[in-house]
């Protein structure tokens, strides 16, 4: 029996392997480096793309910082919300993650090393501002500035994210967070903050991550912080508070982009968008009643907030089922509203089926839909499951989904802000690093993007989830997204055979 060591990154970026006998070890390498060569289509590459096209990884400040009751930072509401046992499969939490904090560094570095060209993270609003507003924390306004100096020096483009699922805890306390209108003016005195900050190095901008997830399971299920819905313990009414906190959320949103515009982004030259989540939504038979459920999903999904951002009020098939539950915007915010993206985030993972389902028992944003969602049509499955069990892996769904952004809402330049897939948490070292699945999914969903893009897509960027094997929220450290194996004891990283990959199609040459 032979033994084999996985070796971190070295100083020239060479992923190496220590194994006895040294005759296996040069077996092993080269028929690796012929499988990762062969049988992988060669049309993937730079060049393939449009010239300026950004290729990037992508993080939250919550899931890699760590260090979240350190350096002056206050509790944000998913602090709160992971104290009650059971809130992961393996009781974690994010006091300590993956330590970028302390080694935002190595991980840059590893950016290099693959070729990246951007790195997509969000900027903790509690570590700015410990109670929300008023007073701010040195320590975190210097930690970001020396994580931006140090991707630009390694010619690694910052893309911030203002806000990414981490109320601070003490704003949720006082007026229950985005449920309050007394959250817009506070969010946006955080944002002006940054942009006056920051904005000198830092020229793309995202306000939020994901509001319908906010919102929804937020405010709808209880499944996010800070949990809450009908019949949840920290009270709530799924039917109302979705709708509150979104219209919130996407004021907050507009009222932001307002600042950026008036004050910073002639003279900074700068973009600022938002960030949206889309599943792809395809009806699972060609009837009439299939067709409205997948439209009606998009329009709950995607168009809750493309729709206002681009034609100034909610969608019609919103405002006919949801009647008085959904918020109204007045004139003065449907004018803030429209039109306040210079670009538009995508985050995609997978499609699913939809059938026309009407669900009388009870009342709330995801009966609303009159939808029912299915993985599989006719006994066959819409693709393979990944360890999460809501990712199937569904390449067309990806091209569907782009196309539908543009054709829908107007052209607006597109960034593909967040797409990957997991593998189980127990995976260990060496095995770990062997994703070959990971390199076919990626490899499938980037071709369907350029297909995208050839038929006229607007699309600028590429952003794969995630850099590294973090914390991932309810799933704790039992999902690994990353392309980089974090060993938790000793915080050392691990590249994974789809570094490589994404080397070779970036740089267009091997390690």
């Amino acid at each position: 029996m032979t033994s084999a060591v996985a070796i971190p990154w070295s100083g020239s970026g060479v992923l190496a392997w220590v194994s006895i006998p040294i005759l296996l070890l040069r077996v092993v390498v080269l028929l690796s480096l012929a499988l990762l060569a062969n049988g992988r289509d060669t049309d993937l590459s730079r060049d393939s793309f449009p010239k300026g096209f950004v290729f990037g990884t992508a993080s939250s400040a919550y899931q890699v910082e760590g260090n979240s009751l350190k350096y002056g930072r206050g509790p944000c509401i998913w602090d709160t919300f992971l104290k009650f046992p059971g809130a992961t499969p393996d009781n974690a939490t994010a006091n300590v993650t993956v330590d970028e904090y302390h080694r935002y560094m190595d991980d840059v570095d590893n950016m290099v090393r693959v070729g990246f060209d951007a790195y997509r993270f969000s900027i903790s609003w509690s570590r700015i501002f410990p109670n929300g507003i008023g007073r701010f924390n040195k320590d975190g306004v210097d930690y970001y500035h020396r994580l931006i100096d140090y991707m630009l020096a390694n010619n690694i483009t910052p893309y911030v994210v203002l806000y990414h699922y981490d109320l601070p805890e003490v704003l949720n306390n006082q007026y229950n967070g985005w449920l309050s209108p007394r959250v817009v003016p506070d969010f946006t005195a955080f944002a002006d903050f940054c942009f006056k900050t920051y904005g000198d190095r830092v020229k793309n901008w995202f306000t939020i991550n994901e509001p319908r997830m906010m919102a929804w399971h937020g405010y709808g299920d209880g499944f996010f912080a800070p949990g809450r819905c009908t019949g949840c313990r920290f009270g709530g009414n799924s039917a109302t508070e979705p709708y509150i906190a979104g219209h919130h959320l996407i004021l907050a949103h507009a009222a932001a982009v307002k600042v950026y515009r008036d004050k910073y982004q002639r003279r900074q030259n700068g973009t600022i968008g938002i960030l949206l989540d889309f599943v792809w939504y395809e009806p699972l038979t060609y009837t009439v009643e299939d067709e409205y459920a997948a439209h009606r999903a998009r329009e709950f999904t995607l168009g809750w907030y493309m729709h206002p951002i681009t034609f100034g009020h909610y969608p019609e098939t919103m405002q006919k089922l949801v009647g008085s539950r959904l918020p109204n915007f007045t004139a003065e915010q449907s004018k803030l509203v429209q039109g306040s993206a210079d670009i538009i985030g995508v985050n995609h993972y997978t499609t699913y089926y939809v059938r026309h389902h009407e669900n009388l028992t009870h009342m709330s944003y995801a009966t609303d839909w009159q939808a029912e969602l299915l993985f599989e049509r006719n006994g066959v499955p819409i693709g393979r499951q990944a360890f999460s069990k809501w990712l199937y892996v569904v390449p067309w769904g990806f091209y569907k989904a782009v196309m539908h952004v543009k054709n829908k809402f107007r052209d607006p330049l597109i960034l593909i802000g967040e797409n990957g897939i997991d593998q189980s948490g127990s995976d260990t070292l060496p095995h770990a690093l062997y994703d070959t699945f990971r390199i076919d999914y990626f490899d499938q969903y980037l071709h369907e993007l350029k297909r995208a893009i050839a038929d006229g897509a607007r699309v600028t960027g590429y952003f794969a989830w995630s850099l590294l094997d973090n914390f991932e929220w309810r799933m704790g450290f039992t999902s690994k997204f990353g392309l980089v194996y974090v060993d938790r004891k000793t915080f050392t990283r691990y590249p994974k055979d789809s570094t490589r990959w994404f080397r070779k199609v970036i740089k267009s040459e091997e390690y």
